[in-house]
């Protein structure tokens, strides 16, 4: 399971009492990043975690310009879902050649932005049109197209903010028809969500704003 903090909706003053959350949730991995990070924050929020957990921490970059070599690992996206061509390919391109100037473990990444109820910022950032929670066949051949291109993972995203979760029938066919780890992440706001998700077949969970605005996330 992974905690997502977007350095955008992080004040580090109040950092300490996160971190602690964290450290007691039965997170394995700290995802940093957002659609779009107009602060400054970054390397200061990855070294303090750093600091203070002992999971490891993986950049979710928007673009290039959250590229940290502070971290451990990087999710390479390419939002497969979508058609345009800077969310496809460009942005990789750029970052490319910064990413060989680190030691930073590169994770190719298949992301699937999955319609959710609502505009999402990836969506509105993006300029992409999420695809149908209710075209099942399309969703996994999208995912499948990523495995044969390489990708190491397929990321089902029902984004920040989501009035629903990917469904779980579209988790169980995508992870029962491909061989590589199937992240799930986006309007999942309890435990109960979490193990329907793991049930359905995720490898990974990822949890943000819910996490961080509700201090008996994990209560029963």
């Amino acid at each position: 399971m992974a905690i997502l903090l977007d350095p955008d909706k992080i004040e580090l003053k109040n950092l300490e009492q996160l971190i602690e959350k964290i450290n007691q949730s039965p997170a394995t991995h700290i995802f940093v990043g957002g659609s779009i990070v107009r602060n400054t924050i970054l390397e200061d929020l990855i070294e303090i975690l750093k600091q203070k957990t002992n999971l490891p921490v993986i950049l979710f970059p928007g673009d290039p310009s959250q590229i940290s070599p502070k971290a451990d690992g990087i999710l390479f996206l390419s939002l497969l879902s979508g058609r345009n061509p800077d969310y496809l390919i460009e942005y990789q391109v750029q970052a490319a050649p910064i990413l060989k100037k680190t030691n930073l473990e590169v994770i190719s990444t298949g992301y699937i932005l999955i319609e959710s109820g609502n505009e999402t910022a990836v969506a509105r950032v993006s300029k992409t049109k999420p695809l149908s929670r209710e075209n099942l066949d399309l969703v996994l051949a999208t995912a499948q197209a990523g495995e044969l291109l390489g990708n190491q993972l397929i990321y089902l995203e029902a984004g920040s903010g989501a009035k629903h979760p990917v469904p779980t029938e579209m988790i169980k066919l995508v992870a029962q028809n491909v061989r590589i780890p199937v992240i799930v992440g986006g309007g999942i706001v309890d435990l109960h969500g979490i193990q329907k998700a793991y049930a359905a077949g995720a490898d990974l969970v990822v949890i943000g704003t819910a996490f961080e605005n509700n201090s008996h996330f994990f209560d029963l």
